[in-house]
């Protein structure tokens, strides 16, 4: 690999600084280096942060690669800064045994875009009967440390207790995917005043909080460690920060779309503002906004959720849910939380980076810009605006909500150890 200097960049949203990268490695970080025989990008008036981390992706492959495949998800990943994904086990066959989640690592490495990730099923078959082989996953090749039903919720209170015990012998995370079953049948959108008005079926807010409420008492209980999938209630909120309070080991994260759009959305009857859990409303999104800024909710997860076109362009109750955000979500964050003085971009490379590679333990992910440290690197122009156009997605799918809307920012380079997987915008 040749030398890499980025001149004159803002590390961290700092001063401006020059980055040399040597191989997998950043050589020096200082004023005035010396480019000597270094390839030089001129970085006056952007952002140096970490390589981003996403710890809810879903790419789909096996069984699904109609909607993605871990190729062309990682290559959405570096479009969006990404430098490593976790992959969620809803896939077909499901990532429940220790053969399946690694294939998907062997995919991650071929495809040679971010580091990938497999997160394990909690559950045979994502079903909520019996767990899984937990303990295999975690010593294959793949080395699995996050276990998810996601899609689902482990509703069974035992299953879930077990699933806590379990992984608190080799330091493992169990990510729930908060929705108590009974209290969600037939919902189609958050149960409130719009849903009365459309006449759709409402997804409570308590159906969220009940089953956030009931594990971080679990994992209080057996000393183990929850992660909150997809939090998005001010109630949930509030549930969390009670727990942090009495020092119960519960993580939390939030999606860029539950920080910038309501339940509103939804009377266009567009099944592109379908998703899982559902948009909230506008009191909920603000204090979404400030408990990310308080570090209540401890990181931004995409839950990239991609669908082929048949899935989406039909009638409302039809309609799959989720939506792709792998290469949006860093200009969502820096609408909802930079530019109005939340978050700095140290804050931000702590949500997108430091913190979930420390929940997943992703090794060389999330680590400072200092000497040293791997090459993970992204660099983000924050001035340009510009209408995001789905048909310049290197996803494999287009159901982003954000279709023709004008957000801020633009990753103009990502580097994976060194290696430059975006240059100038697209991908190297």
């Amino acid at each position: 690999m040749s030398k890499i200097l980025i001149r004159g960049a803002k590390v961290l949203g700092g001063e401006p600084q020059d980055v040399l990268i040597d191989g997998e490695t950043i050589a020096q970080v200082g004023t005035d280096l010396d480019a000597g025989d270094a390839t030089v990008i001129e970085a006056e008036g952007r952002i140096l942060l970490p390589g981003l981390v996403d710890l809810h992706t879903h790419l789909r492959e096996p069984g699904r690669e109609d909607s993605e495949t871990v190729l062309t998800g990682t290559r959405a990943a570096a479009s969006g800064g990404y430098t490593a994904v976790f992959a969620m086990a809803n896939t077909f066959p499901v990532a429940d045994t220790a053969g399946v989640v690694e294939q998907v690592y062997r995919l991650g490495k071929e495809s040679g875009y971010c580091d990938v990730q497999p997160i394990g099923a909690v559950t045979v078959g994502l079903e909520g009967k019996k767990l899984a082989e937990l303990g295999a996953m975690h010593d294959s090749a793949a080395g699995v440390t996050v276990f998810s039903d996601d899609g689902k919720c482990v509703d069974d209170a035992v299953i879930m207790r077990r699933a806590l015990e379990y992984v608190k012998a080799f330091g493992g995370v169990v990510a729930q995917h908060a929705q108590e079953p009974r209290l969600t049948e037939g919902a189609q959108m958050n149960e409130g005043v719009v849903s009365a008005e459309l006449g759709l079926g409402g997804w409570p807010a308590v159906a969220e909080e009940s089953i956030i409420a009931r594990d971080v008492l679990l994992a209080e209980h057996v000393g183990s460690r929850v992660h909150i999938c997809h939090l998005s209630t001010a109630g949930s909120v509030e549930i969390v920060r009670w727990a942090k309070s009495r020092g119960i080991d519960v993580t939390a994260e939030v999606t860029p779309h539950h920080l910038l759009l309501t339940d509103e959305m939804v009377r266009t009857y567009n099944p592109v503002y379908k998703v899982n859990p559902p948009l909230r409303t506008e009191r909920d999104v603000m204090a979404l906004r400030e408990a990310l800024a308080d570090g209540t909710i401890d990181i931004v997860a995409t839950d990239h959720a991609p669908h082929p076109h048949e899935d989406k362009d039909c009638e409302w109750a039809a309609a799959a849910m989720g939506m792709v955000g792998l290469e949006t979500a860093l200009s969502v964050v820096q609408q909802t939380m930079v530019e109005t003085g939340l978050l700095d971009w140290a804050g931000v490379a702590d949500r997108m980076s430091l913190a979930p590679a420390r929940i997943g333990q992703a090794k060389g992910h999330g680590r400072p810009v200092s000497a040293g440290e791997p090459a993970n690197l992204t660099l983000v122009d924050p001035a340009y605006r510009g209408a995001v156009d789905p048909a310049g997605f290197a996803s494999r799918s287009r159901n982003t909500p954000y279709e023709g809307r004008e957000l801020p920012g633009r990753i103009t380079h990502t580097f994976l150890r060194g290696r430059a997987t975006v240059v100038d915008g697209k991908l190297a």
